[in-house]
């Protein structure tokens, strides 16, 4: 009789301890790659250029139906332009893959991984997430919002911290008309 009690309290314990310390992980959406899109565009001093970039994988995290976290990676491979043609569109496609902007060949990934995510609206969220662009990783913040099974999110990036330096006025002088802005716009819209 005497071991049976025991033998519960250790059970009650174990089944305390348990209870006390487990933390919700959440509920992981896989991003459905094939029917969402994320669109880049740059800008010169003599206009922009835009294009799309492939999501290889990702996901959302949510808890409770709130945005907790998310995890992107970019086929860089796929980076494109949507506003050309013909031979012009070949040679800014692979200017991009070039190791003047993202070196592909050596970076075939891009990834971004949320670190922190607060709601600031009825369906809208502001990360701060890490982004890795050619092996740098900086910090990186924009706003998501989400309705339903879709998400809409667009960041600016500061592509010289990623040391995609081609045609930066930041490292280069004397560019003129040819000089493109250190910036670039990306948005996705999202569906999971």
């Amino acid at each position: 009789m005497k071991k049976t009690i025991k033998n519960l309290a250790i059970v009650a314990l174990v089944a305390f301890t348990t209870f006390s310390f487990t933390t919700k992980s959440g509920e992981k959406k896989e991003i459905k790659t094939d029917k969402s899109k994320v669109v880049w565009k740059g800008y010169k001093v003599t206009g922009s250029h835009e294009g799309t970039v492939a999501i290889q994988s990702g996901s959302l995290t949510f808890d409770d139906n709130k945005l907790v976290g998310g995890e992107f990676v970019m086929d860089m491979n796929s980076i494109g332009s949507t506003d050309l043609e013909g031979n012009m569109k070949g040679k800014l496609d692979g200017h991009l893959k070039s190791d003047d902007f993202f070196g592909v060949e050596k970076h075939p990934t891009a990834k971004l991984v949320f670190t922190k995510v607060t709601p600031s609206g009825k369906n809208a969220y502001t990360v701060t997430g890490d982004l890795t662009i050619k092996g740098k990783t900086n910090p990186a913040t924009f706003t998501i919002s989400i309705y339903g099974n879709k998400a809409t999110a667009s960041l600016k990036v500061d592509r010289t911290k990623y040391d995609v330096r081609y045609g930066s006025t930041s490292f280069f002088d004397g560019l003129k008309d040819k000089a493109i802005y250190d910036e670039f716009d990306l948005v996705a819209d999202l569906e999971f």
